[in-house]
């Protein structure tokens, strides 16, 4: 479990291809505290939760599925990019973003990204599919990233990048057309799951009591 809280910005120094479409990532990042990190410790990279493979100077060795390529960004990093990083939430911690699982919705695109007085104003579109999750001053996760959603439209939502943001985080790097991990809030997850359980039943005992049944 995450918070979105970028704790640095890594880079990738090495990207393997493996077989049938997998990956191996090597990224470094001096600013993490690895003494405290661990082989088989998860850590989120780009909001894309991953497996600890292996300890390096100042760094780490993940392995990347072919379907987790597929369905995320990480299969188009390239050596010498830099990636969101955050490890894993420890018990005590402070929940500074919001809960984040690591488990990546979909990929959206960067369709406006412009100053905004001191910050940053960015759109980034979604799937259609994926617009029913989105609520105004709700949250959502940006590669990695916690950030607060100012206005929804169409399947588009809006949001505000801070100096800070920018600055700790690869969005400050960001442009039209970008395409970026989207993780959706877990709590409208949930919702969805219990109100379609909900309106199921309610569904079936409707058409149970229009046929005189108890």
């Amino acid at each position: 479990m995450f918070t979105g809280i970028v704790k640095a910005i890594g880079v990738i120094d090495e990207r393997r291809a493996g077989q049938g479409g997998a990956l191996r990532l090597a990224v470094s990042a001096p600013a993490l505290p690895w003494q405290e990190l661990s082989d088989g410790d998860s850590i989120a990279v780009n909001g894309v939760c991953l497996t600890v493979a292996g300890r390096r100077e100042h760094g780490f060795v993940a392995d990347v599925s072919a379907e987790t390529c597929t369905v995320t960004t990480l299969g188009e990093l390239r050596e010498h990019g830099r990636v969101n990083l955050e490890p894993a939430l420890a018990v005590g911690e402070r929940l500074g973003g919001h809960l984040v699982a690591g488990h990546v919705d979909c990929v959206g695109t960067v369709a406006q990204y412009e100053a905004a007085g001191t910050s940053r104003r960015m759109v980034v579109e979604v799937p259609q599919q994926y617009r029913r999750y989105l609520a105004k001053k709700g949250s959502v996760c940006v590669d990695g990233i916690s950030l607060t959603i100012n206005e929804v439209s169409g399947n588009a939502f809006e949001v505000n990048i801070i100096p800070h943001t920018a600055e700790h985080t690869t969005a400050g790097g960001y442009a039209p057309g970008a395409r970026v991990n989207i993780e959706v809030d877990l709590i409208a997850r949930y919702l969805e799951s219990l109100l379609g359980g909900v309106l199921a039943n309610d569904s079936t005992q409707d058409h149970r009591n229009s046929h005189g049944h108890a």
